[in-house]
């Protein structure tokens, strides 16, 4: 009976304690916005009346038949510290060490994900990042069907040498900044997930009001495991073209076979990499790689070395149809293949393999460096490391890994539901890369985004007023022509077209990436253009902000002349050449020619030597446009234009 009442004292000591709680972003350290009215909201016990004191107001609110409460403080200039608490029958809750100032939502994929400590001169960084009145939230990531009324976890970071590498390094700098120039307390709220799309993003009352999204949302899964059958019909359509193509074992037993035609697979130059983001998105289960490999006939006689990179699953080895290997090999595997395997010629390797073991959230492919994919004798070496095909196993079990992109809205509900209706000055967005295949849609979703948000913010049914600052995607691919398109010049197209919303600006960085690594390592400069946006257009400092921007055009006499908004103090050069590169010209026939350009003043004239006449100009026109060199004299560089409207590579292609 003893034992019986201590366990009914101690639910009882249990159940009252967990009665009254803050939403979890007001913990200890928090950064609230200050000059606008502080919502602070939490759980009681239903009905239960709370009183809540901050800054010296004490406002009483009564909780909703779901224990929800929420109470709105007037506003507050910076400073601090201070002290909030909430109190009701049910147990009290105080928050120490809270400053009013400036709070930035950082949110996008992962080049806002990209950490202080990946960015330029880390050693350095780390040393002066001692700032104790900058403060930073992650939001975890997690995808949900509905929207969550609060984070499961999460705590407000003190920038220090300690913290900062951990803190989004765009979100941080532009922070950095702004405390320097402005010396109030800043609060970085970041919510992002690498690789995700726009659409994760929306919520779905955003999407059934618009348009572009509408249809989706009306037919989009509620359950993950509609999800999941729909991902998998999805995945068999573009591997099959037919979702209702599903391989039997039998079917899936010829994949090995020789002679077996695999060209027809998924195909991937890189096969290093999770098979994510090969275009086999989220799948979790067993696979299949092949190659054709043609080998030498002086080789045939010799024992080689079958060197596959590192994969720690089962895996079944095939050349020709002959299983040579079956196992499980850690670190670089390298097998011994006898001789005589081989054939003069081409030859097919196969390998049927599983998920990762020792990191089962990795899913199919390859770990460490493609130097270690090779078929090697002891005086030679032919490298196997591009043009492999890829396949799915459908007949073994399998499943789907519940991320960003399965499902669209899955990411707002789970990451920024749960923090409206958190008071912040603005958005700093850094997204783009993963819908540049739907570039012209994205003229559409990304404003939706913008608008959503603000909605989803208003007070009394007014949108929020909350200033929304984004990165133009950078450089990373080739520096094709014009003549053959690019997905990504028509995403920062999309993104030019979304300033017609108010309060917004965008940072052009087309001059500090990294053609080669979609994940430039210089953030201290994008913080800085996103930090003049909100410095100009927020703390109205007299700076110049803004990227030269494409006005008019007129053609006269075989020449095209440009003008130019926000060209500051002038137009220039900037590089050791001394001339302008990156523009283009097309006549009627919509060929483009690589032109000659000159500056006059605060525009640029165009021109071809070979007397094309001119009807469209384009500057920057292409993936990795690293050539382009035009930028105002205060250092920022010119945004990427076209003055035609002729269809481009991704019209009419939309998420599905």
């Amino acid at each position: 009976m003893k034992r019986i009442l201590l366990f009914l004292f101690l639910l009882s000591g249990t159940s009252s304690f967990a009665q009254i709680k803050l939403a979890r972003l007001f913990s200890d350290h928090v950064v609230l916005q200050r000059q606008k009215p502080i919502p602070v909201w939490g759980w009681a016990k239903p009905k239960e009346n709370v009183t809540v004191t901050l800054g010296g107001e004490t406002i009483k609110a009564k909780a909703d038949t779901s224990g929800k409460w929420i109470v709105r403080f007037a506003p507050l200039e910076a400073g601090g510290p201070f002290q909030l608490t909430a109190t009701a029958k049910s147990g009290n809750v105080t928050v120490q060490d809270i400053l009013i100032g400036e709070v930035w939502l950082c949110s996008g994929q992962s080049n806002m994900e990209f950490k202080v400590q990946q960015a330029d001169n880390y050693a350095e960084e780390k040393k002066n990042a001692d700032f104790p009145k900058i403060r930073h939230f992650t939001v975890d990531r997690e995808v949900t069907m509905l929207p969550q009324k609060d984070l499961k976890n999460g705590s407000w970071e003190i920038a220090s040498s300690e913290t900062v590498g951990n803190f989004t390094a765009v979100g941080f700098f532009f922070a950095r900044e702004l405390y320097q120039k402005l010396n109030i307390p800043i609060g970085i709220l970041h919510s992002s997930w690498g690789g995700s799309q726009v659409e994760g993003w929306i919520s779905k009352e955003g999407m059934l009001n618009s348009e572009v999204l509408k249809d989706y949302a009306q037919h989009m899964p509620t359950t993950w495991e509609e999800a999941d059958k729909q991902i998998d019909a999805k995945l068999r359509t573009q591997l099959f073209k037919d979702p209702k193509i599903n391989p039997s074992a039998p079917d899936e037993a010829k994949y090995t076979e020789a002679g077996y035609d695999f060209s027809k697979w998924h195909k991937t130059d890189n096969p290093i990499g999770q098979w994510d983001w090969k275009g086999i998105w989220a799948f979790r289960g067993n696979g299949f790689m092949a190659r054709i490999i043609t080998i030498p006939a002086d080789i045939v006689s010799q024992k080689t070395i079958l060197a596959l990179a590192e994969n720690d699953s089962q895996n079944a080895i095939y050349i020709n149809g002959k299983q040579v290997s079956s196992g499980i090999i850690k670190g670089v595997r390298k097998i011994e293949i006898p001789e005589n395997i081989w054939k003069a010629g081409e030859n097919s390797l196969v390998i049927k393999f599983g998920n990762l073991i020792g990191s089962p959230w990795y899913g199919l492919g390859l770990q460490g460096s493609a130097d270690d994919l090779y078929i090697g004798t002891g005086k030679q070496k032919i490298s196997i490391a591009k043009d492999w095909f890829l396949m799915a196993s459908f007949a073994d079990t399998h499943s789907y890994m519940h991320s960003s992109n399965n499902v669209g809205t899955t990411i707002y509900n789970g990451m920024i539901a749960p923090l409206i209706p958190f008071a912040t000055r603005g958005t700093l967005w850094y997204q783009g890369e993963s819908n540049a295949g739907r570039a012209y849609q994205y003229r559409e979703s990304f404003p939706l985004l913008i608008n959503d948000w603000r909605k989803k913010w208003s007070v009394n049914g007014k949108p929020g007023d909350e200033s929304f600052y984004f990165v133009e995607l950078s450089s990373f691919g080739s520096d094709q022509s014009s003549n053959k398109g690019s997905n990504w010049a028509e995403l920062r197209e999309a993104q030019t077209m979304t300033l017609k919303l108010s309060k917004t600006g965008m940072a052009v960085t087309i001059d500090v990436g990294n053609a080669k690594d979609i994940h430039p390592t210089n953030k201290q400069d994008v913080g800085h253009r996103l930090a003049t946006n909100a410095l100009k257009l927020d703390y109205s400092q007299n700076i110049e902000y803004s990227s030269p921007m494409y006005d008019t055009v007129t053609f006269s006499d075989g020449k095209a002349t440009v003008s130019f908004k926000f060209a500051g103090s002038g137009l220039m050069v900037k590089d050791k050449y001394g001339y302008l590169k990156g523009f283009e010209i097309a006549g009627e026939d919509k060929v483009f020619y690589y032109a000659k350009a000159e500056i006059s003043g605060n525009t640029v004239i165009i021109y071809h030597p070979k007397g094309v006449k001119p009807v469209s100009v384009r500057y920057a026109w292409s993936d990795a446009p690293v050539e382009a060199n035009l930028y105002n004299s205060e250092g920022f560089p010119a945004n990427p234009f076209r003055t035609d409207t002729w269809p481009g590579t991704t019209e009419g292609k939309k998420f599905e």
